[in-house]
């Protein structure tokens, strides 16, 4: 395994990146609304990311993906392709933006609730949240992988919720998806350990039930064994000399 280590330009080409991948999620919040649908969620981001950003939405055939960002509905864990569902009250639902800049990739994810919140939506979309940060703050020069793992899983765990497995962080820069894989759960003091400069994601999924997936026939929807709701967050971080920094930061989000 080799995780590169991004050079100051480099760094600045993330950091860019990032802050547009960003600038997509504040901008679709206000029209996540029950009455519409996860296709014209896509429409508005893909327009945006191409006419405004003149930049590219990296999923978009990305081994065959067929649009340009992932909506996942309620127990759908990740990798939902947008179409004629329509949002609802109550549900909850994880948009996941990629765009490419000037060759470089920034990816986040944002949970928002369409209407009023349930109680139990609230809880797994807080719990997700914080579980990130709990990750996010073990990110840093001389700590490991393992540490950033052992932290989401321990706060999530702990209030009755699972992790899934599956599925995990990884590298970014030039390419989406690089070395490391950045698992969600794992033991302290293992793995390999972080130096100032590399970037990569940081994506726990958190279950209410079970942290059992399947693979729906489409080969991209990851659904719950359990049906029990699901939810993300999603970060793209760069190792600093001292900590971390967080490049794909809301306009609204200050940690």
């Amino acid at each position: 395994m080799t995780i590169s280590i991004k050079t100051p330009t480099e760094q600045d080409a993330m950091r860019l990146a990032g802050r547009l991948t960003a600038d997509v999620l504040d901008m679709i919040g206000p029209y996540v609304q029950p009455g519409v649908s996860t296709d014209e969620l896509d429409r508005i981001c893909h327009d945006f990311i191409v006419n405004v950003q003149h930049a590219i939405p990296a999923p978009l055939n990305y081994r065959g993906f067929p649009k340009s960002i992932c909506t996942s509905v309620n127990h759908v864990v990740c990798h939902g392709i947008p179409g004629d569902r329509i949002l609802k009250s109550g549900d909850i639902v994880n948009v996941d933006i990629t765009v490419i800049k000037d060759g470089f990739h920034g990816d986040s994810s944002r949970m928002f609730f369409v209407g009023k919140g349930t109680v139990q939506g609230e809880r797994v979309v807080r719990a997700s949240y914080e579980g990130l940060w709990k990750g996010i703050a073990q990110a840093k020069p001389g700590n490991q992988l393992g540490d950033i793992g052992h932290a989401i899983q321990t706060f999530v765990e702990a209030q009755d919720l699972s992790i899934v497995r599956e599925y995990c962080g990884h590298g970014i820069g030039r390419v989406f998806h690089e070395d490391p894989q950045v698992l969600h759960y794992g033991e302290p003091h293992t793995g390999a350990e972080l130096h100032p400069g590399q970037t990569f994601t940081i994506e726990p999924m958190v279950n209410i039930g079970k942290r059992h997936v399947r693979l729906l026939p489409d080969g991209w929807t990851v659904v719950t064994r359990d049906h029990s709701l699901s939810a993300q967050w999603e970060h793209t971080i760069l190792i600093t000399d001292s900590g971390c920094e967080v490049l794909t930061l809301g306009a609204n989000e200050k940690r």
